[in-house]
């Protein structure tokens, strides 16, 4: 019998979205839903398990931390990617790394930055506040038609992101460090340097992944080009902003405001500062929570179980 772990599953939605009963009647399922914080946490709670099932990024395993499971034989994560496991470390201690397939389609975060766009630009938060309290109309809202929508990145997200402008009527800019003039066009946007999104933009957007040359990409140089009537969104990754730069322009006034659905820390900590700027609209990581997507991730845990026990793993991760 094998003991598995199922991590970070805050709604308990694990066992509903797939079918877990062929796996326990065999092995021991234990599901975690509040978060292990540090090597220290996850050692303790985690040191006796052959199996953990991650959701994306969510619990870190760095090579200290798997050197310090020493049952663990199989890490299945959510997706295709997880940058939070070091697969080389994996690898080396002869712990298989699997992950899960996704719906074909791949536009959940797009749609979220959408309607966090939407959101921004009619007030959608602080009136729906304003009629909660038993208050009326108390902003004027702006149309988006007509503006300038700058996209940094123009992968699957940011070219859904870009037919969704297009269709509003909104002018599609973008920038990416590798990006082609053809590759933007072809999207339905026009390639534009990034000091000149920034300058032009009256929406940024982020659909890039995390990375070295990405960490800190927009910081106080890049909001100091922004318009004042223009709005920041981020459904990517936390760190591509600098925190407190960005909380130095929405006190002052730099921008309008900003959509954020990733954090440098999550959950987010209660008392961040981020929870009390106005002028910020904050979601918990939504993106790529849906139904859907869920239901194909959990399943994919499952079958890569399966497979595993069964000796022959299926979609392996590796370096």
């Amino acid at each position: 019998m094998a003991r598995i772990a199922v991590l970070d599953d805050y709604q308990n939605l694990a066992k509903t979205l797939a079918d877990w009963s062929a796996i326990e009647k065999a092995h021991d399922v234990t599901v975690f839903n509040q978060q292990l914080v540090g090597e220290d946490a996850v050692t303790a709670a985690l040191s006796q398990f052959d199996v953990i099932c991650v959701m994306r990024e969510r619990t870190p395993f760095p090579a200290n931390q798997i050197a310090k499971l020493a049952n663990l034989k199989l890490i299945v994560t959510a997706g295709m990617r997880n940058a939070a496991i070091d697969i080389a470390a994996a690898e080396a201690r002869g712990v298989t790394v699997c992950g899960t397939p996704s719906p074909r389609n791949s536009q959940p975060t797009a749609e979220l930055a959408l309607g966090s766009m939407i959101a921004l630009a009619r007030h959608v938060p602080a009136e729906a506040a304003n009629m909660t309290s038993g208050g009326w109309q108390s902003t004027v809202g702006t149309e988006l038609a007509g503006k300038t929508l700058g996209i940094i990145g123009l992968g699957k997200l940011g070219t859904a992101m870009a037919g969704f402008g297009g269709a509003l009527g909104m002018n599609v800019i973008a920038w990416s460090q590798n990006l082609e003039d053809a590759a933007a066009s072809a999207a339905g946007a026009q390639r534009v340097t990034k000091n000149d999104l920034f300058r032009q933009a009256d929406v940024v957007t982020i659909h890039t992944r995390l990375s070295d040359r990405t960490r800190g990409l927009v910081g106080a140089s890049e909001l100091g080009l922004m318009k004042p009537t223009a709005t920041l969104i981020n459904t990517s990754r936390g760190p591509i902003i600098d925190t407190d730069a960005l909380l130095t322009a929405l006190r002052a006034k730099q921008i309008a405001g900003c959509a954020l659905d990733v954090f440098d820390e999550e959950p987010l900590p209660t008392e961040h500062p981020l929870r009390s700027e106005p002028r910020a609209l904050l979601t918990p990581h939504l993106g790529y929570w849906t139904h859907e997507t869920l239901t194909s991730w959990y399943g994919g845990m499952v079958d890569a179980i399966a497979a595993w026990q069964d000796g022959n793993p299926i979609r392996m991760l590796t370096t």
